[in-house]
């Protein structure tokens, strides 16, 4: 377990260096809460609240909030490794940065979950409305996600657990070209109570790399409850 921490840590920082380098880089930082709440067996309600921060941009250091997002999903199983969710999203940016628009975003989202043994292998797929006073933009992603705990076949409290994904974007409006973006990501979680889950990850952003690539870098923390 200390030569997986250490391991992530050396590459963590090697990749960072190497990305500084690149023109058209931005660091970031976002802790998020987030609230679950089971209705029923097949229907749960999610809440979050995420605050996105620079604290690498324009080649400067320094720590600037850019946004932040007020987050709902109301999810319904449909089979037992299916499930469909309906999202509404408010991103308050205006307040931070004079140049930019608050957005209005509503989300459409499947999910299908294979887990042949002690790994759970995750196929999401969302389509997304993003309004903001100027423009609405379609959004279109596929995430492919493995998760599987680093002790052991199940994940008892105490025990960390390791996710990692890959999420292909598409956004379309009318008066832009099309926008094609990659995310990487890799977050070590730990589930320090049976109902209350901690994670901290990175990922690695590449925006509309078919026209003005930009590259970005964020750092997460995440803090799950489920009521």
């Amino acid at each position: 377990m200390y030569f997986i921490r250490g391991a992530c840590l050396c590459f963590a920082f090697l990749g960072f260096q190497h990305m500084m380098a690149q023109e058209n880089f931005t660091g970031l930082f976002q802790p998020k809460i987030a609230v679950n709440y089971e209705v029923s067996d097949n229907y749960k309600h999610n809440f979050s609240i995420a605050q996105r921060n620079y604290f690498y941009q324009n080649e400067v250091f320094g720590i600037t909030t850019r946004q932040i997002d007020l987050v709902h999903f109301s999810n319904l199983k449909v089979k037992d490794d299916q499930s469909i969710a309906l999202g509404i999203q408010y991103r308050i940016r205006e307040n931070f940065e004079v140049d930019k628009l608050n957005e209005l975003r509503f989300t459409q989202q499947y999910n299908i979950t294979h887990k042949p043994r002690n790994v759970r292998f995750g196929h999401r797929f969302r389509a997304q409305q993003r309004i903001t006073s100027a423009l609405t933009v379609h959004r279109f992603r596929y995430r492919f996600a493995i998760d599987f705990p680093l002790s052991g076949e199940q994940l008892d409290v105490g025990e960390p657990y390791l996710i990692v994904n890959t999420e292909a974007l598409l956004s379309v409006a009318r008066t832009k070209l099309p926008q094609y973006d990659q995310r990487i990501s890799a977050n070590i979680g730990w589930l320090v109570a049976p109902k209350t889950k901690l994670q901290a990850g990175l990922q690695y952003r590449i925006e509309d790399y078919t026209h003005q690539t930009r590259f970005e870098f964020f750092i997460h923390t995440n803090l799950i409850v489920a009521l």
